[in-house]
C-alpha cells in the first residue's frame, strides 16, 4: 500500500514536470509590434529658365543681302577639265548662299558674252562692271586657280623621293569689284594646304601624272580651298551700298527686282534714286567714279512676286522709272 502510494506520487510528480516542459517548450512567441518606416517626402526642386527668341524681330533686323555675281572659275592650267571648275563654282556658290550677307547669282542667268572680257586669262572687271550696271547687282567675283600641286619631298625630275601620307596645296586667288564705283574691294591669293591621312602616295610619281588620274580629287581640293573664301567675301561686301531696281510699272503697282530672298520686308520704304554722274579728273587723267544722283521719292513695300521679287506702291515722290536704283530709306 506504502508502495503504491509512492509510486503514485513519483508519477503524479513526473507528470507535474513534464506538464510544466510542454507548457513551456510550446509557450506562444512574443508578439513583437512592427515600428512604422517613415519615408520622408522627396522634396521636387525644379529650376526653370525660359529663354524667348523673338524671331520676328531677328528677322526685321536682318540688312537685305547684297547680290554676287560669281563668274566661271578660271584656271592656269588649260588642259584642266572644265566640268571640274564648274562643279567647284556651284558648290561655291551655294556656301555664298548660305551667309546672311548675299545672294551669289550664276553669270549665266545674265545675258552677256563672257569670252569678250577675258584676256591673258582674266577678266577686265572693270569693263563687265561698267555693262552690268542694270543686271540688278552689286559686285561680280573673279575666281582663278593658280595652282594644284602636292605637297612632299621630290626629286630633280619632279617625282616624289619615297612614299609618304598625301599632302597637298591650292592655290587660288579671288576679285571682287564694285558695280556701283567699278572699284576692287578684295584681291587676295590664298594657298590652302590639305592632308589625307588615309592616303599614301606611290614613290617615284609626278604631279602632273597624279592629278590627271584623279580629276575628281582635284574638284575636292578646288571646292575646299573656294570655300576658305567665303567669310572674307562677306565682310568685303560691307563696303557696299545694298540697292534694287525697279523692273517694271503697271498702274499704280512698282515692281522691284529684290524681294524676301533679297531681305526686303513687307511695310519697308525704299528710296529711289538716279543714277549719278561720272566725275572725271584731268589731273590724273581719268574717271574717278559717280556722285550720287538725284532722290525720286520712296516707295512702299505691300507684297512679293516670283522667285524673289516685290511690289511696291509710291509712298512719295514721281516719275519713276524702269532701272531706278532703290536703296534703304534711312
Amino acid at each position: 500500500m506504502k508502495l503504491f502510494s509512492k509510486l503514485s506520487f513519483k508519477l503524479s510528480y513526473v507528470g507535474f514536470i513534464f506538464a510544466l516542459g510542454c507548457q513551456t517548450a510550446h509557450k506562444a512567441p512574443t508578439v513583437v509590434a512592427e515600428e512604422a518606416i517613415v519615408t520622408p517626402a522627396l522634396k521636387t526642386i525644379i529650376k526653370r529658365t525660359v529663354k524667348d527668341v523673338n524671331l520676328k524681330k531677328l528677322s526685321d533686323d536682318k540688312a537685305p543681302k547684297k547680290r554676287v555675281a560669281v563668274l566661271p572659275f578660271l584656271d592656269k592650267n588649260s588642259e584642266r577639265d572644265t566640268a571640274v571648275l564648274e562643279q567647284a563654282r556651284q558648290t561655291f556658290m551655294d556656301d555664298l548662299n548660305k551667309t546672311e550677307a548675299m545672294i551669289a547669282i550664276d553669270t549665266a542667268e545674265i545675258k552677256i558674252d563672257l569670252k569678250k572680257y577675258i584676256k591673258n586669262n582674266t577678266y577686265n572687271l572693270a569693263a563687265l562692271a561698267k555693262d552690268l550696271q542694270n543686271a540688278g547687282v552689286s559686285s561680280v567675283l573673279e575666281t582663278k586657280v593658280i595652282e594644284v600641286r602636292l605637297k612632299n619631298d621630290f626629286n630633280d625630275d619632279g617625282t616624289i623621293k619615297k612614299a609618304k601620307l598625301a599632302a597637298f596645296e591650292v592655290v587660288l586667288q579671288a576679285r571682287l569689284i564694285n558695280i556701283r564705283s567699278e572699284q576692287e574691294l578684295f584681291n587676295t591669293v590664298k594657298t590652302v594646304t590639305i592632308e589625307e591621312e588615309n592616303t599614301k602616295l606611290p614613290e617615284n610619281v609626278s604631279s602632273n601624272y597624279f592629278f590627271n588620274k584623279n580629276p575628281e580629287l582635284v574638284g575636292l581640293l578646288i571646292k575646299d580651298a573656294a570655300l576658305d573664301f567665303t567669310p572674307q567675301i562677306a565682310e568685303a561686301l560691307v563696303q557696299i551700298t545694298w540697292e534694287g531696281r525697279i523692273a517694271a510699272l503697271n498702274g499704280e503697282k512698282i515692281y522691284l527686282n529684290v524681294g524676301k530672298i533679297s531681305g526686303v520686308q513687307v511695310g519697308d520704304v525704299l528710296k529711289v534714286v538716279e543714277d549719278g554722274n561720272e566725275v572725271y579728273d584731268p589731273e590724273i587723267g581719268y574717271h574717278i567714279g559717280k556722285v550720287p544722283g538725284r532722290v525720286k521719292g520712296t516707295l512702299e513695300i505691300i507684297s512679293y512676286f516670283g522667285q524673289d521679287g516685290a511690289v511696291s506702291v509710291v509712298h512719295s515722290g514721281a516719275g519713276f522709272k524702269e532701272n531706278d536704283r532703290v536703296e534703304l530709306y534711312q
